[in-house]
């Protein structure tokens, strides 16, 4: 008989958070390149072309609205795709994790390696109701950021996976201890 494994998504509030820092990371790179590369493209248009400032309030204007809307769109695909792409579960030995757009990053956390689970609700987690479950093991610690991440889960499911994984790591130390 097999046993079929399912990966579970992460919370629809998910999307929420990922939108914030997706836009937060398009606007300051926004930033970063508009003074690095455009402001000096700029000054060289000004000196071969006489523009009044009416104009060039304008270009700006129009510049940075359509900035801003480029960034609402990159912001939108990028947290679709995270949330799309994000996915958890637990076997009877360990936490696997799948995260990744590109890049995927591929975890398998063993239960007998987990010392603690923390569970965060930030601001945008306590409107949408979820939690972020944090997964600390032996291994991480000089490390400040938890090994095992996994970043919205629903208020309840939340705690029943903490209590899922506490009683996995008592069992699994007392399987040591004998």
């Amino acid at each position: 008989m097999y046993l079929i494994l399912i990966m579970n998504k992460l919370h629809p509030g998910a999307k929420w958070k990922f939108r914030v820092r997706s836009f937060l990371l398009f606007g300051l790179l926004g930033i970063i390149i508009a003074l690095w590369i455009i402001s000096p493209l700029i000054g060289l248009l000004l000196s071969f072309v006489s523009l009044t400032w009416d104009s060039i309030l304008r270009i700006i204007l129009f510049s940075l609205l359509g900035y801003l809307i480029l960034v609402i769109i990159a912001s939108e695909i990028y947290s679709r795709m995270f949330y799309n792409n994000w996915f958890y579960e637990f076997t009877a030995s360990e936490l696997k994790l799948e995260r990744g757009i590109i890049w995927k990053k591929y975890s398998h956390i063993p239960y007998a390696r987990i010392q603690n689970i923390e569970l965060h609700r930030g601001v945008i987690a306590r409107m949408l109701g979820f939690s972020t479950i944090l997964v600390q093991t032996a291994g991480s610690s000089g490390n400040v950021r938890a090994e095992g991440n996994i970043p919205a889960v629903e208020l309840n499911e939340a705690d029943k996976i903490r209590k899922f994984l506490m009683k996995k790591i008592t069992s699994t130390k007392r399987k040591k201890d004998l």
